[in-house]
């Protein structure tokens, strides 16, 4: 049985629930679910941070195929928006609910902003 719109909203925001709330419990408890931007998307969490940077964390509770290399571009967009230091994916990890068990999807790149707390790497590449 497919998903209809409605229910893949309830599921969307069950699971960005989900993960905002395991990580206000573990790492800093004024992350949250964010409100809806419009066509100024900007993640679904917001709070969260590392080493001064904001980052954008992009949820995906996908009903069929499992689109990485979509989901990191969305990510990158809303990175873009909110000016942030790194985008992330947490996608549904079939067969748990358990939000320590989900997915993390990135780029090596961003991987790299994430462990030096800058994109400066971005820049020298683009030269």
């Amino acid at each position: 049985m497919s998903r209809s719109r409605r229910s893949a909203r309830t599921a969307g925001t069950r699971f960005e629930s989900s993960v905002a709330d395991y990580l206000a419990a573990h790492v800093d408890d004024g992350i949250e679910r964010r409100a809806r931007n419009g066509s100024k998307d900007r993640g679904d969490i917001s709070g969260l941070r590392h080493m001064r940077g904001r980052l954008v964390v992009e949820c995906k509770d996908y009903g069929g195929q499992f689109k990485a290399a979509q989901w990191i571009g969305e990510a990158d967009v809303e990175r873009g928006n909110d000016d942030a230091l790194a985008g992330l994916v947490v996608a549904k990890r079939r067969g748990t609910q358990d939000p320590a068990d989900q997915w993390v999807l990135t780029t090596l790149g961003e991987l790299v902003a994430l462990l030096n707390g800058n994109r400066d790497h971005y820049e020298q590449e683009e030269e």
